[in-house]
Order: C-alpha cells, then sequence, then structure tokens
C-alpha cells in the first residue's frame, strides 16, 4: 500500500522538495492532499501534475480561482484556516508533512496528531510556541513526531536504542554575516540577508537563519523532540555544513550525521523511516570537504540565540511570545521597515513587556500570540528605522 501523505506548505521550499521525493517513488509514497497560503497559481500547478484527492488554499480570496482552475479535474477544492484543519483529519492519510510557515502550523498539526496521523514535522515554530502540548498530544494519542529539519533529523538518524544521550550538539552554518562587526551588520540589507551560503529555502526561514533564530528556534525544538534539558543542548558554528549535527553518549562517544546541503535526505527518511530508500542526487566526496571547521556562537553580535535559550528555560508561554515577535520583524525586514540589528531589540522588548504566563492553555497560546504580535508592531514603528 502507497503511504497517503498530505502536504501542509505545498509551495514552500520544503514542500516542492518533498514533491520531488514523491515523484522519485511513485511505487511507495502518494500525495492525498496539497495546501498553500497564497500561491494559488502553484498550487493550481502542482495539483494539475499529482491529482491529488483535495487541495486546499489558506487565502479565502483565492478559492474561486483555485476552483475555476480545476474544474476539469475530480479534484475537491477547500479554503481557509479551518479547512486546513480538517483535511489533515482525512482518513486515508498516513504522513502529514507540516511544511507551513510560523504560527500557522499549530493548530492543523494538533489536529493531525488527534486525528492519529504520523508528522513528519518541518514546522518548527510549532513545538517552539507550544512544545509543553504538543508532545503531551502526541503521547496521549501515540503519535510519532518524525523530525524533518535536517538539524534534527541528524540527531534522530544518531540515537541508539535504550543508550541514553549525554547532550546534542546541534551544528549552524552562521549564515551569511557570520563574520561580520557589529558595524557592518547594523547596515545590512534584506538582500543580503536572502543570500544564505549554503542552502536554498524561504525568505522567512533564510534571514532567520543570518539573524540565528533559526538556530534558536531549533534549540528550543530538540528540547521537546528528545526530552533533554537546555543544558544538554550545544550549538557549534561549522561553516561548511557537512555535519548535519551530532549526539554525544555518556562513554564520551560522539555520533554525527553527515551529508551534502539536500533538504529531500530529511523529508524522504521522514517518509521512510525506519527504512531507507534510495535517492538520486550529489553524494559526499571526502576527497573534497579536506577542511571542516568549529566555532563557538557569538551570542553578542548574534542576541537571538541567546533570547531563545532565555525563553527555553522560563519556558510557559515566554517561547511563543518569542516567536510571535520575531515573525513580525522578519515581515518588517523584508519590507525594508526595520534594520537588521533593529529585529533582535523589539523582540527583547517585546519579550519583557507581554505578561507571563507559566502554565499556558491553547488559549492562552492564541491570545499570547496576538498581544505580542501587536505590541511588536508597535515597537517597530517606534523604531525609527
Amino acid at each position: 500500500m502507497k503511504k497517503q501523505i498530505a502536504i501542509l506548505g505545498s509551495t514552500g521550499s520544503i514542500g516542492t522538495q518533498a514533491l520531488q521525493v514523491i515523484e522519485e517513488h511513485p511505487d511507495l509514497y502518494e500525495v492525498y492532499a496539497l495546501t498553500a497560503n497564497n500561491k494559488v497559481e502553484k498550487l493550481i500547478e502542482q495539483a494539475r501534475k499529482f491529482q491529488p484527492e483535495a487541495v486546499v488554499i489558506a487565502n479565502e480570496d483565492k478559492y474561486q480561482q483555485l476552483k475555476d482552475a480545476l474544474a476539469d479535474l475530480p479534484i475537491k477544492v477547500y479554503a481557509g484556516a479551518e479547512a486546513l484543519c480538517e483535511i489533515v483529519e482525512s482518513g486515508p492519510v498516513n504522513i502529514v508533512l507540516t511544511a507551513m510557515v510560523g504560527y500557522a502550523g499549530l493548530k492543523p498539526t494538533m489536529n493531525a496528531i488527534m486525528a492519529g496521523k504520523t508528522i513528519a514535522l518541518a514546522n518548527k515554530e510549532t513545538l517552539v510556541v507550544a512544545g509543553e502540548l504538543i508532545t503531551e498530544l502526541a503521547q496521549q494519542y501515540r503519535t510519532p513526531i518524525l523530525p524533518v529539519d535536517s538539524e534534527h533529523s541528524a540527531i534522530f538518524q544518531c540515537l541508539e536504542m535504550n543508550n541514553p544521550i549525554s547532550k546534542v550538539i546541534l551544528t549552524a552554518s552562521g549564515g551569511p554575516f557570520r563574520t561580520f562587526s557589529m558595524e557592518q551588520l547594523a547596515t545590512v540589507t534584506k538582500e543580503q540577508a536572502l543570500k544564505h551560503p549554503n542552502w536554498s529555502m524561504g525568505a522567512k526561514i533564510t534571514i532567520d537563519s543570518a539573524s540565528m533564530m533559526n538556530k534558536g528556534f531549533e534549540v528550543i525544538e530538540a528540547k521537546w523532540l528528545f526530552g533533554v534539558k537546555p543544558e544538554q543542548i550545544e550549538v557549534v558554528v561549522h561553516p561548511q555544513s557537512v555535519i548535519h549535527s551530532m549526539v554525544e553518549y555518556k562513554d564520551g562517544a560522539v555520533k554525527a550525521q553527515l551529508g551534502v546541503p539536500d533538504m529531500r535526505l530529511p523529508i524522504q527518511y521522514a517518509f521512510s523511516y525506519p527504512k531507507r530508500e534510495s535517492l538520486s542526487g550529489e553524494r559526499l566526496d571526502f576527497m573534497k570537504c579536506n577542511t571542516l571547521t568549529f566555532e563557538a556562537p557569538d551570542t553578542k553580535r548574534f542576541r537571538n540565540l541567546a533570547f531563545a535559550y532565555e525563553a527555553m528555560n522560563r519556558g510557559g508561554n515566554m517561547a511563543c511570545i518569542l516567536n510571535a515577535a520575531n515573525e513580525v520583524v522578519v515581515a518588517a525586514f523584508l519590507k525594508d521597515q526595520i534594520s537588521f540589528l533593529g529585529m533582535s531589540d523589539v523582540i527583547e522588548k517585546t519579550m519583557n513587556k507581554v505578561s507571563f504566563i507559566s502554565n499556558p492553555t491553547y488559549q492562552d497560546y492564541v491570545e499570547t500570540d496576538a498581544i505580542a504580535r501587536r505590541i511588536a508592531a508597535e515597537f517597530v514603528i517606534n523604531s525609527g528605522f
């Protein structure tokens, strides 16, 4: 039986690469549902090619365009946030790939967990915002969460049955500004920030990588995925992006997962786990990668990583505040409304202003997200950029 896969965010970088994996293994995987937020033309193109059972466009204004374009095909067409949550519950679906960007991925992921679907998690914000809630739900409904982030997939691949780990080591490329001084960082542009040295990703995650917020989110995500304490999570800057992450065991042994920077590998591993399937593409050539370097991250120049550790240590709704503020400032930076360093200033102010809740409910997360966004937006306006 082919695994039926629902892709939340099929028009983004992860979603399109997931479709390449499915296309390479038509005997193993089949697209059940495709969803997008705004990119209706891309969604139409994908739907016509892969012929899913259903498509969903989150932006309801694009519904008619989508429906008209697929009228000659037996594809169910839906729109809106609620439809996203409902499509993941569909009976035939085996795996839900959560590749949506940001906080929007939280509710549909919750619905998929409660429907007993295997989660291939590419939406790190889900665990950042509500890690405790999500892990409790996954345990309650016995739903596996398989990491798709390259770093967490690497750790997952290095784990050993019944051997507890000493620590996990997340590698970071350092982004395009790894060697920049504070003076240089003060004047960087979005065009510079969108040029990642190693990975091809969407705009939001590329900016997060440049500011090291992405690595901060991955630290929080690792806490929930692997049940480790904050002090057991280390970040090492590794500019070559050959080692995707490592695990240290109590005897001092360190296991690492290496490979070329290709997101199709962790996507496919989440789909095929525990088996490995063939995958086309470049292979790691050790004769060419004869220099692997490592350095400590600089949390004075890249304060977002420190904010993430602070949010993780405080717990409660603090990481939800962190994420909401970050989504606001990244959107503002991409519109030239705030400076690169100004993003961290707004995040810090927002974390200090929004009320802390030590044991949040789902509704608390919803309200915290809305309040933090409003406050962060006010700080952006007053940033004077």
